[in-house]
């Protein structure tokens, strides 16, 4: 609050024109380094993070980016501003993207692999990365509801040739609206800066690497978000080891419940997200009322079979259409997501609710008593 206060007193609200280093500047530096990436670029929205990553990397008409069915629209969306077309892939018991129905859909069209680290869970990078070296695809992580995590030692957002983060209201780090780019590669970085501000050839910025000019958009950052993250980005840390000491306290209340499964992680010793499944729809559906905990499958706005203008190939202009002469049916194009979001539930593990409470929510999840329900309609995929 004390930092847009004084960003609001001095009138200094845009990142250009304010003299000297902007708040702007100084959070893309300490995001950069808190990340572990050589560059950050900070914008107005995770969404325009991602399409910025992709357009850096040579992501255009006619090619193929590969996203997970489970994601917000906007990982799905990013491709088609580009001109190129989403292709979407099965999660796995991880709820992040499943590595083998990934390598499956590659084609000769495909250029680019978007994997979402969702609920603070990573997806399996070691794996991806290895996929994509071997088929010359670009990784662009998406990491926005993921910042801050860790996956091996390493930063999410800061493995693939790009990341992305979002600042909206319900992620870790939070400005309302606002999201950022990293990359390690110069070349990428400049290309993103073009591609973020029209204005960039007029710009007294250091650029480091010879990269032609093009027209760009005005995806900027705003000052007054810049000073809103750059306190919380200090607390960052802190954040995490909060989650960490609830996910295990719930983790050990759970272990008493032998119905409960915790969903597999890809890299357990730095979980900061918690999920879990069951055997049956109706038992994830009954656990769900439960205070902090949601059966995924009823978070629609996540879920690939909700997004009516990917599914009906829709855009603002029929010209500006990907999909012409493609012939893609999204409509039960990933089953095998459905049916695990139909039985698994996160729980919230959030680092400002206190540990007390926190315990008497597991205890009240744990006398939970499951349900006596006949198997699950749903067939559970192969």
């Amino acid at each position: 609050m004390a930092a847009a206060a004084w960003t609001i007193g001095a009138g200094q609200l845009g990142r250009y024109g304010v003299g000297g280093s902007s708040k702007t500047d100084r959070f893309e530096d300490e995001l950069a380094a808190h990340s572990g990436a050589a560059h950050a670029l900070a914008v107005n929205s995770g969404t325009s993070a991602l399409v910025c990553a992709l357009a850096a990397l040579g992501v255009g008409p006619g090619d193929e980016v590969l996203v997970p069915a489970y994601t917000w629209i906007a990982t799905a969306a990013a491709p088609v501003m580009l001109g190129a077309v989403p292709i979407l892939v099965e999660i796995d018991e991880t709820l992040t993207m499943d590595p083998i129905d990934l390598e499956a859909k590659i084609t000769s069209k495909s250029k680019a692999i978007v994997p979402v680290h969702m609920l603070n869970m990573p997806a399996d990078m070691d794996r991806i990365m290895e996929i994509a070296r071997t088929h010359a695809l670009v990784v662009v992580e998406d990491a926005c509801q993921a910042v801050g995590v860790e996956y091996k030692g390493r930063k999410l957002g800061a493995i693939g040739n790009a990341g992305a983060f979002s600042f909206n209201q319900h992620k870790n780090l939070r400005a309302g609206e606002g999201g950022a780019m990293l990359t390690s590669d110069a070349v990428v970085e400049r290309r993103a800066q073009i591609f973020h501000d029209a204005g960039a050839f007029i710009r007294d910025v250091e650029v480091g690497v010879d990269v032609p000019t093009f027209v760009g958009m005005n995806l900027r950052m705003p000052e007054i978000s810049s000073a809103m993250l750059r306190p919380q980005l200090k607390r960052l840390g802190r954040q995490m080891r909060k989650r960490a000491e609830r996910r295990q306290m719930i983790v050990d209340k759970l272990a008493d419940r032998p119905d409960i499964e915790l969903c597999p992680h890809n890299d357990p010793a730095s979980a900061v997200g918690l999920a879990v499944s069951f055997e049956t729809s109706e038992e994830a559906t009954h656990f769900a009322n439960a205070r902090g905990v949601n059966r995924l499958l009823d978070t629609d706005r996540h879920i690939y079979s909700n997004w009516t203008s990917i599914l009906e190939q829709r855009t603002f202009d029929e010209r500006r259409n990907p999909w012409t002469d493609r012939d893609i049916d999204y409509v039960d194009c990933c089953p095998k997501t459905l049916e695990i979001l139909s039985r698994t539930c996160s729980i919230s593990v959030d680092p400002d609710v206190p540990m007390a409470a926190m315990r008497r929510f597991a205890d009240a999840m744990v006398a939970t008593q499951a349900p006596d329900v006949s198997p699950t309609s749903i067939p559970k995929a192969s």
